[in-house]
């Protein structure tokens, strides 16, 4: 009997909490448009240089937060990831280098698997995200000797949920991406060098 009204103890204490964490549960989807901007990456022999223009992008994310402190994303985006190529080479004393610089036109395809971490404060939700996914860059036609590119991508990145009435709201987020430069031509390579893209965001969520 004193078992009994132990567990039953346990049970009426610790209840309140659970039913508390399955009510603060949450998934919901969201879209988000980008800016993403890349850091330059150096070719090993320092004359060459690798980097993907500025664009613009799209983010989907489908979140669930199982507790009021964790949870998980997937998310797909997808933006112009052009490829810029420039050479300097040496030249004799009193001549000025002779350069050359090319764009390779591509797409850029992410999908990533996050940990997601957030507190809820009133219609504010700041959360930070770590996870990681795919890279697929692929050229377009016009350029020969092209190959699509996969690579592992690493994200991180934080942001805010303002939630403005019942089940949808404000996304604002920034999320960076650590990858190797991807090797898409033939005809100019790729030493796999890391850079990093940074992307801020503004997006809506709808909460179901």
């Amino acid at each position: 009997m004193n078992e009994y009204r132990t567990s039953l103890f346990v049970v009426v204490l610790f209840l309140p909490l659970f039913v508390s964490a399955v009510a603060r549960a949450q998934t919901d989807a969201a879209l988000s448009l980008y800016g993403t901007f890349s850091r330059t990456t150096n070719y090993n022999s320092g004359f060459e240089h690798q980097n993907a223009a500025n664009a613009v992008g799209g983010l989907f994310e489908f979140r669930h937060i199982r507790s009021p402190l964790a949870g998980y994303e997937i998310t797909y985006s997808f933006n112009r990831a052009n490829q810029g190529y420039t050479y300097a080479g040496l030249a004799p004393v009193g001549f000025a280098p002779e350069t050359f610089s090319v764009s390779v036109p591509a797409d850029t395809h992410e999908i990533t698997g996050d940990w997601l971490f957030s507190v809820q404060t009133g219609k504010l939700k700041p959360f930070a995200v770590a996870g990681m996914g795919l890279l697929i860059t692929r050229p377009l036609s016009g350029h020969p000797e092209t190959t699509i590119s996969n690579e592992p991508v690493y994200v991180y990145g934080a942001g805010l949920d303002w939630r403005l009435v019942s089940h949808f709201g404000l996304r604002l987020q920034y999320r960076g991406n650590v990858y190797k430069a991807p090797n898409i031509t033939a005809a100019y390579g790729s030493n796999g060098g890391f850079t990093h893209t940074a992307e801020p965001m503004i997006g809506a969520y709808f909460e179901f």
